[in-house]
Order: C-alpha cells, then structure tokens, then sequence
C-alpha cells in the first residue's frame, strides 16, 4: 500500500476495539466509519475475523481494528477468534476496551481485563449503552474502574445511538502518533469485497435461526462476477456441521433458503449500487469448527479482513 507524504502535525495509526462477546465493538466500528462493515447481530460471536475500518479525521486517520469477543475458548474456531482479538495488542498504537455500562465490570469484562495484563499500548475504556444505565450505576462503574488504575481515560459513550463518539475519536487521534496517512481519502477499508459479501450472508443467517445453527454455520463467496449493465453474480456457499442443520437452513419449500438470500441480497445491492444475482448453496462439512484446514479454507486465520 502506498502511504502519503507527511503533513505537519498530521496523526495516523492503529486502534484495536477490545472487549467480551456482544458488547458492541461492530456497532462501534460501524458507526466511527459511517459504513456498515462488520455483521451486526444480538447473538455473542458474531465477529469471527479481524476487521478493518478507517476513520477519515480533519487532523488524522484512524485505522480501526474490529476483533471477536475474547472469551474462555473451546472449540478450535473460538480459540482462534480469541488468538485473532489477542494477537492485535502487540500492532496498535492504542486499545479501546469496552464495557457495557449497564451490566458493569462482570467476570466476563474481568477476563478480557487480564488479557491485557503485559499491553504496553495506552487503554482507553468505552463505557458502552449508557442510553441503558442509570446515572448512579454509570458513575459507579466509572468510580470501580478509575480505582484500576490502568486506563489512561474512560470514555462514556452509546455505540448505537452515536453518543459521544466525537469525543471518543478525538481521544483516539490524540494518543496516536504523528504520520501520512496510510489509507486515501474515501476509502473506508481493505476488507475483500468476498469478505464483505460473506459477512453480510452470515449476518442474515444468524438473524434468522436460533439454537446451534447461526454458531455452527459458515459462508463462503466461490465467485463474484461483474456482468455488463452494473450487475453482480454471486455464487456463496452456506456451510453447517450436520445433515439436520442443512435441512433446517433451506426450510420447507426452501423457504429460509429464500429469505437469508433475499434479505441478502437487497443488502448488498445497496452496499455495492449494483444489480446483485445471489445464487446460495448450502452444504455440510462434518466438524468444520474443530478442523484446522477447514477453519482456513472458510477464512478464519489471524489475518485482517
């Protein structure tokens, strides 16, 4: 990637969005870029991959690193969503570690805290939903986590209304180092649009099933193909674990085939502007979760997305 020339007092650099499981880092990410990046959806887990989104800023840019919730892992997949979210704290400049201010500092909050235990990188806490928290308990857990000691500020905030996020952004930009801007003007991130495609099938899957099948399901693009007239073929596959599952994914008549696809593909149309032909297979690979090769062939690796 070719960086731009230095500008005088210009800041640039990397923060990652560090916290439990479902507590609003997409929803944060989504809205400092002003662009839906990242599947957003009320079930834990939903992040699986690191995720890139630049925040163009009149003094700076921001390159923000969306991670999975860190949590005690089991299953193959989930300690590399954890090994993913962990990896990010030796390539920042800055960590944005987020609580839901409604619930406070749980055990859960204890555990991504401890993670953090050898991070050299200033730790900036978001108190997140405090449209949800009453002022007694946010000035409480803001008291409990000052008495921390390792928070260079506490940022109260609600991701999903856009509450205080100016300030959070300026916080940000002021513990980032002076540099030229490593991403164009516009350009929001270098997430693969097969990426981007798949994340916004698996979001309208797990929206749409309950029980196992949003954690033990994966999609992955075969082929994007840009036809004339600003149109798109698109050929996707939905992975499950069991025969059960893939029955349940189609439905009678195919008809949660039908809808994943269709809420799918409007969503799509109106990320890209374009015609969007979406053509959704659904296949089983047995214990994909578990399997190494199969977790990097669905393109759940350390890499950033």
């Amino acid at each position: 990637m070719a960086v731009s020339p230095v500008r005088p007092g210009f800041k640039s650099g990397y923060a990652a969005i560090i916290g439990k499981p479902n507590v609003g880092k997409s929803t944060l990410l989504n809205q400092l870029v002003e662009t839906k990046l990242a599947a957003m959806s009320s079930k834990p887990q939903t992040t699986r991959n690191r995720i890139t989104g630049v925040v163009h800023l009149p003094g700076g840019q921001i390159i923000l690193l969306d991670t999975p919730g860190i949590h005690p892992a089991r299953s193959a997949l989930n300690q590399m969503m954890v090994k993913t979210s962990v990896s990010t704290f030796r390539d920042v400049d800055v960590i944005v570690f987020m609580v839901d201010a409604q619930q406070g500092f749980r055990e859960t909050d204890s555990f991504v805290f401890d993670s953090m235990e050898k991070v050299t990188a200033p730790i900036l806490l978001a108190l997140n939903k405090i449209d949800r928290a009453s002022k007694h308990d946010l000035l409480s857990v803001i008291a409990e986590m000052d008495a921390k000691k390792r928070f260079a500020e506490i940022i109260p905030i609600s991701a999903l209304h856009a509450d205080g996020l100016d300030i959070l952004s300026k916080v940000i930009l002021n513990y980032l180092p002076e540099g030229p801007p490593y991403f164009p003007e516009g350009m929001i991130t270098d997430s693969p649009e097969e990426f981007l495609i798949a994340e916004i099938i698996r979001e309208k899957l797990m929206n749409l099933t309950r029980m196992e099948i949003p954690y033990a399901s994966a999609v992955k693009v075969e082929s994007v193909i840009r036809r004339p007239h600003a149109s798109l073929r698109i050929d996707a596959v939905v992975y499950v674990e069991k025969l059960s599952q893939k029955k349940i994914v189609i439905g009678e008549n195919a008809s949660m085939l039908k809808k994943i696809g269709k809420n799918a593909r409007e969503e799509i149309e109106k990320r890209f502007g374009d015609k969007v032909y979406l053509n959704l297979f659904v296949k089983v690979k047995s214990h994909w979760s578990e399997n190494l090769p199969d977790l990097k062939e669905l393109g759940y690796t350390h890499d950033i997305h």
